[in-house]
């Protein structure tokens, strides 16, 4: 069928305008805009009211005459053309490769907006993924399948961080095809250069398909990025056999475009201006990660936002935890006292972390470890709050063995070198070893088979933590 073409716009408002007299228009069809000088821009239907079509323009409407644009309704929706070639590439938020590469010759072309998988379909993740991170490996495991946010902040490292899981990731059960998609949405030109950097440099670029929108490129732009992004990992995931970490930054973002294009609609704001179906919306992307029955690939997700404020009560954080399964805080206390990175472990959760530990995937004394370790940093914590309260003298020997372990709790196992990577058994090993500055007899999360195979000897001086690593 023929596009068809009108020069019926009858208004402009931000990145939409809205064309009349329209027939069999459908929903989210792509459009194609000449202006009268000759240049061509895209968009997509938005709303369709009788004889009447709002289009979303990827490019912006300025420039836009009124009389003498045309637009022409091309009759499909938004595609992303598909390869493995893509692996290794950098594209921009409308899947155009920016990296001076020739265009993807593509095996098929494949709609952005995905397919929900079947409930009945989905296979429960419970296979761990090895960041090299010991607060996420050691305490909030993650597992292949898994929604697992981090929840940053204002001048926190979360780029830092990202950068480290899309070059460390990997599934240890002996599985070799492993890629990263990595979204970044609405970031700076340093960021970017910062990001393409360093995946060049330590060679993950060659295992990672990138898609970089700009705070300078059209808002528009920033809502199809992690679309274009989820659809090339269901393409390596679900076709291709491969285990994919999606790593999508920032969703703040992405929010605060969505928020900006309901503005510009005049649609009845929600919680704190933002569009009454943003939690629908960002259902519609984490929702795309899982593993299905009888494939053998995945698709892992870790959504990175700031928290505005650090107010984890924030619409966009607080809608993410109800969607996701856990998320991993980070702490602008532990950042300024210099601890990278700073994962605050206590209000950091992963909902899936019993599921991909344990005999066989990871060690047998994983959790009876994490738990213990938690309770006796949380001890620790405590008897320092109380020691600011009455002094270090109303603390017992074993409040300060406690006190003392959550300062090198902090600063051995928390803090890491950003390009240090960690193997669990090192984590394992370190926590053990952390745990001998506490009595025996307050350990009570942990089995006593596990205390005499694991942490006497390391009492005794037999082994440390070094001659493991060794």
């Amino acid at each position: 069928m023929l596009p068809r073409e009108y020069k019926t716009i009858s208004s402009l408002q931000g990145p939409l305008l809205v064309v009349e007299k329209v027939q069999d228009v459908k929903y989210d069809e792509l459009v194609e805009i000449e202006l009268s000088n000759g240049e061509n821009r895209r968009g997509r239907v938005l709303e369709i009211d009788s004889n009447r079509a709002l289009v979303q323009v990827f490019e912006g409407t300025d420039g836009i005459d009124i009389e003498d644009t045309k637009v022409r309704f091309v009759g499909k929706v938004l595609t992303l053309p598909v390869s493995e070639d893509m692996l290794g590439r950098v594209f921009n938020g409308r899947g155009e490769p920016i990296d001076g590469g020739a265009h993807i010759i593509a095996d098929k072309n494949i709609d952005v907006n995905g397919l929900p998988i079947n409930p009945f379909s989905r296979d429960y993740p419970e296979e761990f993924i090895q960041t090299g991170i010991s607060t996420i490996d050691g305490m909030n495991p993650m597992v292949r399948g898994q929604k697992l946010p981090i929840f940053s902040g204002a001048g926190l490292p979360h780029n830092r961080m990202a950068a480290q899981l899309a070059r460390q990731a990997n599934v240890i059960s002996g599985h070799e095809a492993f890629a990263v998609v990595f979204a970044a949405m609405g970031i700076t030109f340093e960021e970017a250069s910062f990001f393409m950097e360093d995946f060049r440099r330590t060679g993950a670029l060659e295992r990672t398909v990138m898609y970089v929108n700009l705070a300078d490129d059209p808002a528009i732009e920033r809502i199809t990025t992690p679309r274009l992004a989820l659809t090339a990992a269901e393409y390596l995931a679900f076709e291709k056999n491969m285990h994919v970490l999606v790593i999508l930054t920032d969703l703040t973002n992405y929010c605060e475009a969505l928020r900006e294009i309901s503005a510009a609609r005049k649609e009845v704001p929600g919680r704190r201006g933002y569009p009454g179906y943003l939690y629908t919306d960002l259902a519609t992307m984490y929702e795309r990660a899982g593993k299905i029955k009888g494939r053998s690939g995945s698709i892992t997700q870790v959504p990175i936002l700031t928290m505005p404020e650090n107010d984890k009560t924030h619409p966009i954080p607080d809608l993410t935890g109800y969607i996701t399964e856990g998320q991993i805080i980070l702490s602008p206390n532990l950042h300024r006292k210099g601890i990278y990175p700073p994962v605050d472990v206590m209000p950091s959760l992963s909902r899936l972390k019993d599921k991909g530990i344990g005999k066989g995937k990871t060690r047998e004394d994983h959790a009876d470890l994490m738990n213990q370790l938690f309770a006796a940093y949380a001890r620790g914590k405590e008897a320092k709050e109380l020691a600011v309260i009455l002094g270090e003298g109303a603390l017992s020997e074993d409040d300060k063995a406690f006190a003392s372990f959550a300062d090198r709790f902090e600063d051995e196992y928390v803090r890491q070198g950003e390009y240090k990577n960690r193997t669990v058994e090192e984590t394992l090993q370190l926590g053990w070893e952390l745990l001998t500055m506490v009595p025996v007899k307050e350990l009570k999360r942990v089995h006593d088979e596990y205390i005499e195979r694991y942490l006497l000897p390391l009492k005794e001086g037999q082994k440390s933590a070094e001659e493991v690593k060794a």
